[in-house]
């Protein structure tokens, strides 16, 4: 298959069609020509063309009306318009209508190259910006949060809700648990998704540098100010804005954003002139805003305007049932970038993992797993290798109430355990949709063992 771009020429001009075939020929590019604007248009099929060239003036059908017939059958088809008598209003009506560009008769042959050059450039960009962005949706789709328990599930139904919403939302919870992940998944399952997400740690820099970060400045405003330059609200527009850690937010700034919440529009450092924004505005907190606001550290009405809807994400040690789950996508993700083949925990090191408190949440389990994998040369990553990044707290002896030393596999806690496995593979089975295959492969276990644990287990598909 040849991945030569292909190129429509229209021209009732016999000679100019053969001129730029050549050309085009002589580039490396697949052209072929029409002198019949009704036959070009009736031939031309979608994603079969990389790029029109067609003239404006012809008989029969305008070279416009051509335009907005491709653009009816393909509506991101590229297409250079060529006349010889070039205006202002007909380069308007035509850019309008959505021409790529404009060629004005006579033409070199370098310059023809040159334009079409930069057209399929521009599509090809295009092209990446949109499988971009799908990967990126794809990322966000709630169900691509792992976790089971009922906590999250309580959570990602009412994030599902105020998605579609456009209403300021805050997220809270504990450094860790995924309040930008959360933030990233309302962008990308709104109206908005096609536009920019945008996000600042508000306690990652100075008072300062913040206000000129999120609302821009005009040259002169202040020393090194050499030029005008947009803040982070102006970038984001149409899109989503997300402030993290929006507790330390000084106090000018609160006044000047909850200013913006209210009207829609904010002064640049050093300029009179309001800038206007169509933003929605995502905040998350791990600290009590309540508190800081009986302090006078945070605005009551600031906090009444971000605060319009309250997501509250639960701690990780509030969803032991998850640990497993996260385990086995972390260590998935890290086989995948680094070529490795661990397998997952001895279940001795999986019991130390679902008793610990996990004071850093997610984040520190993803750097713990990460740091495990680094060093651990079996293929299941055993206590001894886990007790290098966390401390395990010893088993209590029920009678005694006494540390105790297991030794072996025969443990108290075999019926824990296999809940926890069920529960994994429930997981994994409703990730991909009931592919057992699919959920085996990630598991990694082949199919026989799966089909084994799945009939054990007693796991049904209303489970998944």
């Amino acid at each position: 298959m040849t991945d030569k771009k292909r190129i429509m020429l229209i021209d009732n001009e016999a000679g100019l069609c053969r001129m730029m075939e050549n050309i085009l020929l002589d580039h490396g590019y697949l052209a072929r020509s029409f002198t019949s604007p009704q036959k070009a248009v009736e031939e031309f099929k979608a994603s079969a063309w990389d790029l029109v060239i067609s003239d404006i003036k012809m008989p029969g059908m305008s070279g416009l009306e051509v335009l907005q017939a491709l653009k009816t059958k393909q509506h991101d088809i590229p297409v250079i318009m060529i006349t010889a008598y070039a205006t202002v209003e007909m380069s308007i009506q035509a850019l309008r209508k959505g021409a790529y560009d404009m060629l004005t008769k006579p033409f070199e042959p370098d310059e023809l190259v040159y334009r079409v050059k930069n057209a399929l450039q521009q599509r090809q960009l295009l092209e990446e910006n949109r499988e971009l962005r799908a990967e990126l949706e794809d990322k966000f789709r709630f169900e691509n949060i792992i976790g089971a328990c009922e906590g999250l599930k309580s959570v990602l139904e009412r994030v599902a809700k105020v998605a579609v919403r456009d209403t300021s939302i805050l997220v809270t919870g504990e450094s860790g648990t995924g309040k930008e992940l959360i933030a990233q998944a309302i962008h990308y399952n709104s109206p908005r998704r096609e536009k920019r997400f945008v996000a600042i740690n508000c306690g990652a820099l100075p008072e300062n540098l913040l206000e000129s970060e999120l609302f821009g400045y005009k040259k002169g405003a202040f020393t090194g100010a050499t030029e005008s330059r947009s803040g982070l609200l102006e970038t984001a527009s149409g899109g989503t804005l997300f402030l993290d850690e929006v507790g330390n937010l000084p106090m000018n700034v609160q006044k000047t954003l909850l200013r913006f919440l209210q009207e829609k529009e904010f002064n640049r450092l050093g300029d009179t002139t309001p800038t206007r924004v169509d933003v929605r505005v995502l905040s998350a907190t791990n600290s009590d805003l309540k508190e800081a606001i009986k302090s006078g550290a945070f605005r009551e009405d600031l906090y009444y305007r971000l605060n319009v809807v309250n997501i509250h994400l639960p701690p990780l040690r509030e969803r032991c049932s998850d640990i497993p789950l996260l385990a086995a996508h972390f260590i998935h993700h890290q086989n995948h970038k680094f070529a490795t083949t661990i397998k997952g925990f001895e279940s001795d090191s999986m019991r130390i993992l679902c008793e610990f408190e996990w004071p850093g949440n997610i984040r520190q389990l993803k750097n713990v797993i990460e740091a495990c994998m680094a060093v651990e040369t079996g293929e299941y990553i055993s206590r001894d290798t886990l007790a290098q990044f966390i401390e395990a707290a010893p088993e209590k002896d029920i009678a005694t109430g006494e540390d105790i030393e297991r030794v072996g596999t025969d443990m108290p806690y075999t019926t824990a355990m296999e809940q926890f496995e069920a529960d994994l593979l429930k997981g994994l089975l409703k990730r991909h949709g009931g592919n057992i295959d699919a959920a085996a492969r990630e598991a990694g276990m082949n199919m026989v063992t799966m089909y084994r644990k799945i009939k054990r287990y007693g796991i049904r598909k209303e489970d998944y």
